[in-house]
């Protein structure tokens, strides 16, 4: 992933707020369709666009696609750790990166892009006014109703109506804090003169004054005297009313009290109403997002049915019916197209000169010297272990003889076995077999064809010259290395049938003649391809890579000719019998696979044996 600056000019000339524009591109694998799956593809994160081209170095002429990433929302997969899908409304695009880290950096670029480009960001509000949030308050406020006005403005009202009975009762506080300063004072002053009166009284009974009059005395009704000190009115103390300041303020008061709770019961109704208001639009913006989720839905089905998601897979959106029905659907569709190219080459095919039988062959060993019937024993070893030195000659001499022990045992009693197929001379049987939710069913057939050897059909089974003409189910293939005249490695994808993913093998394939061990076994032939690795075939993000373990093995029966008579393929007979333990590499429904399998296995029988019988016909017998 490769980055760069397209920003010219100073620092001092750069807008601090609008950040320096990055360019970054690389490699990602984008999903293109159910056909041709991952495609790696060269992808340019540029002034808040994301473009892709076929490589880089097709840049020059021009995009094959683009996205602006203003309103994209980015998705990680929930499962799949390298893969990310970008959104604009019904666009999408399926992207995969190497690895965890790498898609982590694209995200984080992506987003760093779409904040830096300024939609809904901080920057953008200071660039575009910053009166939105103001007038927004300001309609809003204007929006309400008018009932809600009106409650408001009472509610105003008495507020209002608080803040001038607070000021009346501040007032009067003060106003009743001076009268009783006052009054605390006028006891304090009376206290006082008390009991400078009383001091007096007593120094007079020991010196009498005869200047104070009687009038400065009053006369008890017991003849005594008494000093006079008038009481203080409390109005005379500083003009205050007390008994009106305590009247207005107990109003005051009540009123305060009264205004309170009318503020109360308003408040506590408005509640009420705003209560109900956001009941109702919580239900309303609930129903709203069911909508819409219903509605988005509904539009991946039928915008993206074919995408990524809808694979095979443990997390695939399809169900396994609908995953079935796909299946069956691809097949037919693919059955009719096999038909039509059939019917074609039939009408091409010309006879094959007697002289030569096997012209296509090539230049394998087998075309250079082709044993009669009655050739011997050690013209035909050129097929034997001894004579096929290889690499893998150890494991293709284990796999021959793993398969002439247990493939050729009779199956009949066994009750793992199940017969699932009987048609005439055909008779194919399963055995059920799951290991980590992947079905691993082997297959085993026993047919019986008329008019060819073994021999024949073991050639034509191995032969890569003529594999296409019989083969309907391989998209292409190439020998990745020939390791002997008998033994090569072969690398093939088969047609994708969706929404299964495409598969691909590697596998080597070996032909052997299995010598008699007495003269009244039959002559017997065999054909195993097993799955190996290759470093020129490496496993890639478009195919699931599959291993097999296949063998046909066939048994040529002849019949005594009448009389002196040459032996003709009236007289043959071959038993073929075909293993097949298949790994399928990856999940797909358990029913989908065994019905595939029970579908295809027999058509796949018929078509070859069917297809060697053409070939051979009115040619020499090769045994």
């Amino acid at each position: 992933m490769s980055e760069k600056s397209s920003s010219s000019g100073s620092d001092e000339d750069v807008d601090p707020e609008s950040g320096p524009h990055m360019e970054l591109g690389g490699v990602l694998s984008k999903w293109t369709n159910y056909i041709h799956g991952w495609q790696d593809r060269w992808v340019v994160l540029k002034n808040n666009t994301l473009s892709y081209y076929k490589s880089e170095d097709e840049r020059e002429y021009g995009c094959r696609g683009s996205l602006c990433l203003s309103k994209a929302v980015i998705t990680p997969h929930e499962f799949d750790e390298c893969r990310l899908d970008i959104s604009v409304n019904d666009s999408v695009w399926y992207l995969r990166a190497e690895d965890p880290e790498q898609r982590l950096q694209w995200i984080e670029s992506i987003e760093l892009h779409k904040a830096e480009s300024g939609y809904g960001s901080e920057t953008s509000l200071r660039r575009h006014g910053s009166m939105l949030s103001l007038t927004s308050a300001a309609s809003a406020l204007s929006a309400t109703s008018s009932s809600s006005f009106k409650k408001g403005h009472r509610l105003r009202e008495k507020l209002a109506e608080m803040e001038t009975f607070r000021d009346i009762l501040c007032r009067q506080v003060d106003t009743l804090q001076k009268y009783f300063d006052s009054c605390a004072d006028g006891v304090f002053k009376d206290e006082f003169q008390r009991d400078t009166v009383v001091e007096e009284d007593e120094d007079e009974e020991d010196f009498p004054a005869t200047s104070r009059t009687d009038a400065e005395c009053n006369h008890n009704n017991n003849g005594s005297k008494e000093k006079l000190f008038p009481p203080a009115s409390p109005k005379d103390m500083n003009g205050i009313d007390f008994k009106g300041e305590a009247i207005t303020f107990k109003a005051t008061t009540a009123g305060i009290l009264s205004t309170l709770s009318h503020c109360i019961e308003l408040m506590v109704k408005r509640e009420d109403s705003w209560e109900k208001r956001l009941d109702k639009e919580l239900e309303k913006r609930r129903r709203i997002e069911d909508a819409y989720k219903c509605a988005v839905n509904e539009l991946k089905k039928k915008t993206h049915y074919g995408g990524p998601d809808y694979e095979e897979g443990p997390n695939s959106l399809i169900n396994e019916d609908e995953f079935f029905d796909a299946v069956e659907a691809e097949l037919d569709r693919q059955d009719k197209i096999d038909e039509q190219s059939h019917s074609e080459k039939v009408r091409r095919i010309t006879p094959v000169p007697a002289a030569d039988p096997f012209s296509t062959i090539g230049t394998h060993r087998l075309s250079a010297k082709l044993p009669s019937f009655s050739s011997s024993l050690s013209s035909v070893e050129l097929f034997s272990a001894s004579d096929d030195i290889h690499r893998f000659s150890a494991q293709v001499e284990e796999m021959v003889q793993n398969h002439m022990t247990y493939s050729l045992q009779d199956v009949g009693g066994d009750a793992n076995w199940q017969l699932v197929i009987e048609e005439g001379e055909m008779k194919v049987y399963r055995r059920e077999v799951e290991e980590n939710g992947i079905v691993l069913d082997p297959l085993k057939a026993t047919h019986a064809v008329k008019g060819v050897t073994g021999h024949e059909l073991c050639h034509y089974f191995w032969d890569t010259a003529v594999r296409m003409d019989w083969e309907t189910t391989i998209e292409n293939f190439n020998v990745v290395e020939t390791l002997s005249d008998n033994a090569i490695i072969v690398y093939q994808t088969h047609k994708r049938v969706w929404p299964a993913s495409q598969r691909d093998v590697l596998y080597l394939s070996a032909i052997r003649k299995i010598l008699a061990t007495n003269e009244n076994d039959p002559d017997t032939w065999l054909v195993c391809n097993f799955s190996v690795d290759h470093d020129n075939a490496l496993p890639t993000n478009r195919c699931v890579r599959a291993k097999i373990n296949v063998a046909m093995i066939c048994q040529t029966l002849v019949s005594p000719p009448e009389g002196d008579k040459e032996i003709s393929r009236d007289n043959l007979l071959c038993k073929i019998t075909y293993v097949a333990n298949v790994n399928p590499g990856g999940w797909a429904p358990a029913s989908v696979l065994r019905a595939v399998a029970k579908r295809e296995y027999p058509k796949f029988l018929k078509r070859f044996t069917s297809y060697v019988q053409e070939k051979t016909a009115g040619n020499p017998i090769l045994f």
